[in-house]
């Protein structure tokens, strides 16, 4: 499966740092034309990841589902305010996804997805930022053996799943996890430890 943009060798040695930077996010038409694997039951998932990790804004979470859809690991972090920027980004998910699962490097085909929910201020409308996260996440997924899945936001308007137009009114942003009733098992105590990436002012992984 191939995603995103293709350059030039050349063309990358002419273009100024900020405009490699700008090249570094997917637009939603290219996301939606990606194949990306859609979720089955995007509700569960996006109220269990709430439940788990309770984001407020500027909160993203990293999981990884079995085939079956179930989740089998995931990490929460809150990056400092900087510019966008889909390699930083790259690197962070990358590093947590190594922190909590094993890569999938030696499989001819993935067999586990992962899904980046981001928690942020704003409506549902896509911004440059979310073009960065979906650039990440796609490189993240192929450095670590993973299938790219959903790129999720949680506004104050409630989640939404882009490049779907699948979502709902709640969870959102501000809302109060729901019980955990409704998943399969209760929350994990939090691992702890291990470096930390710059761009990171905590990290809680599940």
């Amino acid at each position: 499966m191939t995603f995103g943009f293709a350059s030039s060798s050349a063309a990358s040695l002419s273009t100024p740092a900020s405009d490699t930077s700008a090249s570094r996010l997917l637009e939603p038409a290219e996301w939606a034309a990606a194949g990306i694997p859609l979720l089955r039951n995007p509700r569960e998932v996006v109220s269990g990841l709430h439940a788990r990790h309770h984001p407020k804004p500027l909160t993203a979470v990293v999981a990884v589902l079995d085939p079956d859809e179930r989740l089998r690991a995931s990490a929460s972090f809150t990056r400092r305010a900087a510019p966008a920027d889909g390699w930083m980004f790259r690197n962070t998910l990358l590093a947590q996804l190594r922190r909590v699962i094993p890569h999938d490097l030696r499989r001819r085909t993935p067999v586990r997805t992962a899904v980046l929910l981001y928690c942020r201020e704003g409506d549902a409308r896509w911004t440059e930022e979310d073009g960065a996260w979906m650039w990440g996440l796609r490189d993240a997924c192929t450095l670590h053996g993973l299938r790219c899945g959903a790129y999720i936001t949680l506004t104050h308007d409630g989640w939404q799943v882009l490049g779907e137009g699948r979502g709902g009114r709640r969870p959102n942003a501000h809302s109060a996890p729901e019980p955990f009733a409704t998943s399969e098992a209760p929350p994990l105590a939090p691992r702890t430890g291990g470096p930390v990436s710059e761009v990171l002012s905590r990290a809680a992984a599940r």
